[in-house]
C-alpha cells in the first residue's frame, strides 16, 4: 500500500487535467440531476418544465461539443488512459447530440406517450443519462470503459423500450430487448476477460496489448475477438445480432424507436472503429482478419436486412429491417481502415440519422392523424395530406440513396472510399462488398417506393381525422429536415467542410 502513495498526486493531477476536456459529459451529468430533481418536485404537475430544462440543457451540451470540436488541436488520453478525446470521434458526439435534441423535441408529439399515465418527464431523464453513456462509448479505449459505457446505454435503452408497460406489445418488446441485451453483454464480458488474460492489460492503445495478443494462441485470441465484436454488434444490430430489432422497434413507442435506430448505432460505430484502430495499423498483426470478418458480416447484413424489408406491411418493421440494411452498408466504410473511409462513415451516419428520424416523425404524424401504421392504411393519403406526403417521398428517396438527396452523396462517398482501397489492395472482399451494396440498393428502392405507391396511386379510402394540438410544429420540423436532405444532396460540401 505504501508503495502506491507516491503515485497518488500524479493520478489526481491526471484526473483534474482530464476534467478540462470532459466538459460536455460533466454538463450531461448536471443536466440529468436537474431534470430528475425537477421531476420529483414539479414534473408530475408540470412536465413542460422538465422538457424546457432538458431542451435548454441539450442546446448547451451541443454547443459545448461543437466548441470542443473547433478548438481541439490534438488528441488527449483522459483519466489515465480510460478515454481518448479525438477530433474524429468528437464528430460522432456532435451528431449524437444533434439527433438527441431532435428526439427531445419530437417526444411530446407522440400520442401514445403523451397520454400515458407515467408522462414524459421520466423519459427526459433516461435519455439524458443514456447520452452520457453514448459519449463515453465514442471515447472508450480501455476494455473496462468499453464495457461500462455499453452497459450504461443498454440499461437506459431497456427502460425506454418497455416504457409503455400498459400494452402487451411494449412489454414484450422490452422483455426481448433485455434478454438479447443481457446475453450479448455476457458474451462480450467473457470476450473482454479473455483479452485481458492474454494481453495482461486493459488499455487497448498500450503497446503491450497488441504485442501480447500476437504471442498468444491464434484460435483463442480469434474467439475472444469474435465475442467482443458480438457485443458491439448488438448495438449495431448486424447479422446475426439483429433478431431483436423488428419486434422491439415495432413494440416500442415511435420516438423510442427513433432513438434506438440512430443514437446507439452511431456510438456503436465509433466504438467499433476505436477498438479496431490498434490492430488495423499494426504491421505485425495477422492473428485475426478483421476485414474478412466485417466483410462477411456486412454482406450478409445487407442481404438479410433489405430482403426481409420487402415483405413487411407494418411501417415501423419495414424501417427496422431497413436500419439493419444500412448497418451492413456502413460496415463497408469501416472495412477500408482508412481516413477516407472513416470520413465517409461520419457523413453517411449523419445523413442516415436525419432521414431515419424524419421518417419516424412522419410515422407518428400519420398514426396520430388517421391511425395509419400499415401500408394498407396509407392508401390515398398522399392526396389528402400532400405536404407531409411529399416530405415522406423525399425522405424515402434519401434513405434509398437516390439523387438529388443527401443519401445519394452518403452512399457515393462510401463507395468511393471502398473503391479507392480496393485499387490499392485488390482485396476481393472489398469488391464483394461494393457489388452487394449496389445490388441491395436496388432492392431497397423496391420496398421504399411501395410507400409512395400506396400514398398516391392506390384507391382513396375514408379516414377519420384525429386532430391534436401542435401537429403543425411537427410538420414544420419534418419539412425542415426534408429540405435539409435536399440541400445536402445539392451542396454536399456544406456538411463535408464542417466534418473535415
Amino acid at each position: 500500500m505504501n508503495d502506491l502513495i507516491p503515485y497518488i498526486p500524479a493520478q489526481l493531477k491526471n484526473i483534474t487535467d482530464s476534467l478540462h476536456f470532459f466538459v460536455p459529459e460533466l454538463l450531461l451529468s448536471v443536466l440529468f440531476l436537474l431534470v430528475f430533481i425537477t421531476y420529483l418536485f414539479a414534473g408530475k404537475q408540470n412536465p413542460v418544465f422538465c422538457r424546457t430544462i432538458a431542451l435548454a440543457g441539450m442546446v448547451l451540451v451541443t454547443f459545448e461539443t461543437y466548441r470542443e470540436l473547433t478548438t481541439l488541436s490534438q488528441s488527449h488520453f483522459l483519466f489515465n488512459g480510460m478515454l481518448l478525446l479525438h477530433h474524429t470521434f468528437t464528430l460522432f458526439k456532435l451528431i449524437i447530440d444533434v439527433a438527441a435534441l431532435l428526439i427531445l423535441l419530437y417526444l411530446p408529439w407522440d400520442k401514445a406517450l403523451r397520454s400515458h399515465y407515467k408522462g414524459l418527464a421520466d423519459l427526459y431523464s433516461i435519455i439524458i443519462a443514456s447520452l452520457l453513456g453514448l459519449h463515453l462509448m465514442t471515447m472508450a479505449v480501455n476494455l473496462l470503459s468499453i464495457y461500462i459505457s455499453v452497459e450504461m446505454v443498454s440499461i437506459a435503452s431497456y427502460l425506454m423500450a418497455a416504457y409503455r408497460s400498459d400494452t402487451a406489445v411494449s412489454t414484450e418488446a422490452g422483455m426481448k430487448y433485455v434478454l438479447f441485451g443481457a446475453t450479448s453483454s455476457a458474451i462480450m464480458l467473457y470476450g473482454i476477460s479473455l483479452l485481458y488474460g492474454f494481453a495482461g492489460t486493459m488499455d487497448i492503445f498500450s503497446g503491450d496489448f497488441v504485442t501480447n495478443l500476437i504471442l498468444a494462441h491464434p484460435v483463442s485470441v480469434s474467439l475472444a475477438m469474435v465475442l467482443v465484436l458480438v457485443g458491439i454488434g448488438f448495438k449495431l444490430s448486424f447479422v446475426p445480432m439483429h433478431f431483436w430489432v423488428p419486434d422491439v422497434y415495432q413494440g416500442a413507442a415511435t420516438p423510442v424507436t427513433a432513438y434506438l435506430s440512430t443514437l446507439p448505432k452511431i456510438a456503436g460505430f465509433a466504438l467499433l472503429v476505436n477498438f479496431l484502430r490498434p490492430f488495423a495499423f499494426n504491421a505485425y498483426w495477422s492473428t485475426f482478419d478483421f476485414r474478412l470478418f466485417l466483410s462477411v458480416v456486412g454482406i450478409v447484413t445487407m442481404i438479410v436486412g433489405n430482403l426481409a424489408a420487402i415483405w413487411q406491411k407494418n411501417i415501423k418493421r419495414l424501417l427496422a429491417y431497413s436500419s439493419i440494411g444500412h448497418t451492413g452498408f456502413a460496415l463497408m466504410a469501416v472495412t477500408t481502415f482508412s481516413q477516407q473511409g472513416i470520413s465517409s462513415l461520419v457523413f453517411y451516419l449523419a445523413v442516415y440519422a436525419v432521414a431515419n428520424l424524419a421518417a419516424l416523425m412522419l410515422a407518428t404524424y400519420y398514426v396520430n392523424k388517421i391511425g395509419a401504421a400499415t401500408l394498407d392504411s396509407f392508401k390515398g393519403v398522399g392526396l389528402r395530406y400532400p405536404l407531409p406526403s411529399v416530405c415522406f417521398v423525399i425522405i424515402l428517396i434519401s434513405l434509398a440513396g437516390l439523387p438529388v438527396t443527401a443519401g445519394f452523396n452518403g452512399k457515393l462517398l462510401v463507395f468511393s472510399a471502398a473503391y479507392t482501397m480496393y485499387e490499392q489492395t485488390r482485396n476481393g472482399w472489398l469488391l464483394a462488398l461494393m457489388i452487394t451494396g449496389a445490388a441491395t440498393t436496388l432492392i431497397a428502392l423496391f420496398y421504399y417506393i411501395k410507400i409512395p405507391l400506396y400514398m398516391f396511386l392506390k384507391k382513396n379510402e375514408h379516414h377519420a381525422d384525429d386532430l391534436i394540438v401542435n401537429h403543425r410544429y411537427l410538420l414544420m420540423m419534418v419539412c425542415f429536415l426534408s429540405v435539409f436532405l435536399l440541400f445536402l444532396g445539392i451542396f454536399p460540401q456544406f456538411l463535408s467542410n464542417l466534418l473535415n
